[in-house]
């Protein structure tokens, strides 16, 4: 008997790579989107079904009508500065629709629940390698709304038995090395994506936003995770879950991070085209460094990151970026 799961945002970024590690795991992805940010041309790996967060009666027909075993959930706002901007937008899309549909997956029985969440909940916190014991202190309606959704989670684990894995992580990066799905986001505002447009001519220049920062070359530092070694964590927490373990929440880094700067060089070399800069203000909300580490997920889940190296993000996103687009 087929075993459905239930993807918010399954056609989005992160969510439809998700939706292909599912296929190749022995599942029927689901996905479930307003198509607000997600691309029809990105669900090609199950079923789709239209609707949004916010409406409890059309999740109650998707959960009547697929039965899912579990929810992977990632349909959310994510852009910091907008969040900054418009806090209560984020506390409505993100916060309220998940609610919504926690309580639906609840009502329906579907108690396996694998979230999304982020490090940006951990605030800025230099000089530290996040884990998950690190105080969560977020400076942006992004981070708050996710630290929310997390609360949400661990309360109905107590009310009604639902189990959740909890991922956080920062910057994700790559594509699906087989190009079958990628990166695409109007408006665009991912570093390595932005950067691969300025190269090749769809934008006029990079914007760095920020060079007087307390980091080594004054840029900002993250940490990359690639898009299909993330997905694979995913898919991992499902079967954490299906085997009757508790919840968990799980950090995915690299535990070191990469500044702006070296990205671009790093883009040179993968590309061996220059990339044209414009030197920007700072924007509000964004840390100097963040890094998150990876122990617990790869002792205790078994996860192995098989495409930690920047060139290679870089490499699989430019091999998408050359051809891969999607239209509504």
């Amino acid at each position: 008997m087929a075993k459905h799961v239930l993807v918010t945002g399954g056609a989005g970024y992160i969510g439809s790579h998700a939706c292909k590690a599912l296929r190749a795991a022995g599942y029927v992805p689901v996905t479930y989107d307003s198509f607000v940010t997600g691309w029809r041309d990105a669900v090609k790996f199950g079923p789709l079904e239209e609707g949004e967060l916010a409406d409890r009666a059309r999740l109650d027909e998707v959960f009547a009508k697929w039965k899912p075993v579990a929810v992977m959930h990632f349909a959310a706002l994510s852009l910091v500065g907008e969040s900054m901007k418009d806090p209560g937008k984020y506390w409505r899309a993100n916060v309220l629709s998940s609610l919504t549909l926690i309580e639906a997956a609840a009502a329906a029985g579907c108690l396996d629940f694998v979230f999304s969440s982020t490090c940006a909940t951990y605030g800025d916190q230099d000089g530290v390698v996040l884990d998950e014991t690190t105080r969560q202190m977020p400076i942006n309606a992004y981070g708050g709304s996710k630290r929310a959704i997390e609360d949400i989670l661990r309360d109905f684990g107590n009310s009604h038995g639902l189990r959740s894995v909890i991922f956080r992580y920062f910057n994700v990066a790559g594509c699906d090395p087989e190009a079958e799905v990628g990166e695409f986001h109007r408006p665009e505002t991912h570093l390595i994506p932005l950067m691969l447009d300025a190269i090749d001519g769809r934008r006029p220049a990079l914007t760095v936003f920020g060079s007087d920062y307390a980091t080594p070359d004054g840029t900002c530092i993250r940490d990359y995770v690639h898009v299909s070694d993330l997905v694979d964590a995913h898919v991992l927490g499902l079967k954490w879950l299906e085997e009757g373990k508790p919840s968990e929440v799980f950090c995915l880094g690299t535990g070191k991070g990469f500044s702006v700067r070296e990205v671009i060089a790093q883009s040179r070399a993968v590309t061996n085209r220059d990339v044209p800069i414009i030197e920007g203000d700072r924007r509000p909300g964004d840390a100097a460094v963040l890094v998150s580490g990876s122990t617990k997920a790869v002792n205790t889940l078994g996860w192995t990151p098989k495409r930690a190296d920047l060139t290679t993000m870089i490499a699989d996103a430019w091999r998408w970026h050359q051809s891969g687009h999607y239209e509504k």
